[in-house]
């Protein structure tokens, strides 16, 4: 074995020889690298490795900070250990539950027997603030698979010892702080002192982890009021609890046990139930236009074309219709600070012909709608003249229906807005939720291979663009909704997973992109493997997975 290893750092662009079983931690204090909150992570041959990875071959080195995706995820894992720990100190017994991300933090339930207080909050931000000035060492530990199963199993925590059960390694990892453990499913930091902003807020009925703002770290991340999205995942915890699987063990476990088709079934069943309600709320507003936003590979088309049917069993005469189609020729569309085009601006619509077209309609005028041609970049007109009825409803789907500025002209009382996206989902365990923001890049991956000719490399090179757009156009709208639906399917990853595993294979470590890729493949592991034939031919799925009844 060589004495010594050579690393290229992309961070500085040199190569630095350094000696056999160097840590990153300390490869990054000779590159003479200066991050004001120190390295939370590093890229490692385009792969995420923690700072206490030893280097014993030559490796390509770039070192990322919280201002980075990676490193901000890094940031929050050690802060869901951070918070694990004080929860079992103060309150011994009691069950954490870590959930989605909501109003800019993580939203926590508290399982403490009474309900959850501001002294409560209080006592554990004051809890945790001490672990971190105490600046105690996180130690990541690795033993045979069945030990580390026995371990948490001791310790009353049956989400992780299923989670490890149903995995197919001989070995596995946990993380150590105190006399507290852990597992979670990617590197953490190495010491507590690292975790240098955060607090924790007694939140509706549960807790509230605040995390710093990943473009300005030294603030908080803004407190933005969500009550329509937690009200969605309170509901998708209730038909958890009605199927019996609230994390990746329970559903494997139920697989395991041939439920998968129960799953599958339920879970569509449950969001018909959901838009049947909200087709019953819309013909009781007795309004003319359904505005149906949400982001990239929300499901909205498919669930307009849902809206659609069940309206008319309903005996009303729906007219689908894309904001898309008023895009402006790409001559004219604005340009971002780079000089590029801006297709996620909502100055990228025509809004003037939009309402003029839409007040034509709701007044009983013949249109000539528009078609968008996207290879040419131009509006085009052929032969599709609508005019509707007096009892009959247009549902406008595209990325910035919530947005005032684009129906300002139309009649308040007309419009009923849906807010439609992958809101939630299955967790791998209490402390590991998977981020609804994969979800949707999985289905776009998926969809943009299989439809639109991109690699997955492709899909993720852009990723960082498209999150801009939505979190600039579309997020801020989404409490504006009169219904909000969650179109994350309990089983969906089970399904795509043996889809979009090939894809995410054809990303080379030499690329960049290799990072987001091994990751995304790292945790579908967790899922055990459903066919796809079972699955309905009108699920919103079916919009990416291919074989929907639907056209697109």
């Amino acid at each position: 074995m060589p004495q010594n290893v050579k690393i290229r750092c992309r961070n500085t662009n040199t190569v630095i020889s350094v000696p056999n079983g160097t840590t990153l931690r300390e490869l990054y204090e000779r590159c003479n690298i200066h991050m004001q909150y120190g390295p939370m992570c590093a890229r490692v041959n385009n792969k995420v490795q923690g700072i206490n990875y030893r280097f014993y071959n030559s490796k390509d080195v770039e070192f990322m900070d919280i201002t980075t995706d990676s490193g901000m995820r890094t940031y929050t894992r050690s802060l869901f250990l951070v918070l694990a720990k004080a929860v079992e100190d103060l309150y011994p017994g009691a069950r954490l539950i870590i959930g989605a991300s909501v109003s800019r933090g993580y939203y926590c339930e508290l399982r403490i027997g009474r309900e959850v207080t501001d002294r409560d909050a209080q006592a554990i931000d004051d809890r945790m603030h001490e672990i971190v000035r105490m600046d105690k060492h996180i130690h990541r530990v690795q033993c045979p698979i069945e030990e580390a199963i026995e371990l948490f199993r001791s310790r009353d925590m049956e989400s992780k010892a299923r989670l490890l059960e149903s995995q197919r390694n001989l070995y596995a990892y946990y993380y150590r702080l105190c006399d507290t453990i852990d597992y979670f499913h990617s590197c953490l930091l190495t010491r507590t002192s690292q975790l240098h902003l955060f607090q924790v807020i007694r939140y509706y009925d549960g807790l509230l982890l605040r995390i710093p703002s990943q473009k300005d770290p030294g603030k908080l991340e803004e407190l933005v009021p969500q009550e329509k999205m937690l009200n969605v995942i309170r509901e998708y915890r209730r038909w958890q609890d009605i199927l019996g699987v609230r994390n990746a063990g329970d559903f494997n476990e139920a697989v395991l046990n041939g439920r998968a088709t129960e799953l599958i079934n339920v879970s569509e069943a449950l969001q018909e139930k959901k838009l049947n309600e909200i087709v019953d709320n819309i013909i009781q507003s007795r309004a003319r236009i359904v505005l149906v936003a949400g982001p990239s590979s929300s499901g909205k088309t498919t669930t307009s074309k849902r809206l659609a049917i069940l309206m008319m069993a309903c005996g009303v005469h729906p007219h689908i219709i894309s904001t898309d189609d008023y895009f402006v020729n790409r001559v004219d569309t604005p340009r971002d600070a780079d000089g590029n085009y801006d297709f996620e601006c909502i100055q990228a619509i025509d809004i003037p012909l939009f309402n003029q077209h839409m007040n034509q309609l709701l007044f009983g005028q013949e249109v000539l709608l528009p078609r968008y041609d996207f290879k040419k970049g131009e509006r085009v007109y052929e032969d599709r003249r609508v005019k509707i009825g007096t009892d009959d409803i247009i549902i406008l789907e595209g990325n910035h229906a919530l947005n005032p500025m684009l129906s300002r002209q139309i009649p308040e009382a007309q419009k009923y807005r849906v807010f439609v996206s992958a809101l939630t989902t299955i967790a791998l365990d209490d402390h590991n939720n998977v981020p609804t923001m994969d979800i949707r890049l999985l289905r776009r991956i998926l969809r943009d291979y299989r439809f639109r000719g991109f690699s997955a490399r492709d899909t993720i090179r852009r990723c960082p663009s498209v999150s801009a757009g939505e979190e600039k156009w579309i997020f801020p709208y989404q409490e504006y909704a009169d219904s909000t639906f969650n179109s994350a399917l309990l089983y969906e990853l089970a399904v795509i997973k043996d889809q979009v595993m090939p894809i995410l294979e054809q990303v080379c470590e030499r690329e960049e992109e290799y990072a987001e890729a091994s990751r995304l493949r790292k945790f579908l592991r967790y899922f055990r493997s459903v066919p796809a034939d079972q699955i309905p031919p009108t699920s919103l799925l079916r919009e990416y997975a291919g074989g929907s009844s639907f056209k697109y």
